[in-house]
């Protein structure tokens, strides 16, 4: 078992699930349940299941949630490109939301690489 606060990769998903949640207090009130809901659930999917990998045992069983922690990090990267193009946020916090994603994404990416050779 491993200490999930030890990964960078961890507060930097949990700090970008942190700004999805303030930057959609906003949102239009129709989208209580939609858009706002969604983007907050994939936002917190990704910190949620690095610690939930983390708390398994074995490379093989980190990697396979390290996976889905990118799979929901691809759908925060569409859905921030839906939400400002519905002009729910400004393009500087798109911007913003943009770029932490994606380097969340690349930081997925090579951990998970790291996990599959150490398997």
């Amino acid at each position: 078992m491993r200490d999930f606060k030890k990964y960078d990769i961890w507060h930097k998903s949990h700090n970008f699930a942190m700004k999805v949640y303030c930057e959609t207090k906003l949102f239009p009130k129709d989208e209580t349940y939609g858009l706002r809901s969604q983007l907050r659930r994939a936002a917190t999917s990704i910190p949620t299941n690095i610690v939930e990998g983390a708390g398994r045992d074995g490379d093989k069983q980190f990697a396979r949630f390290v996976d889905i922690a990118m799979a929901s990090a691809c759908e925060c990267e569409y859905l921030l490109i839906l939400i400002q193009e519905l002009n729910y946020i400004s393009d500087k916090n798109y911007r913003d939301l943009e770029k932490k994603v994606v380097e969340i994404k690349k930081m997925l990416a090579t951990l998970y690489k790291r996990l599959k050779l150490d398997s």
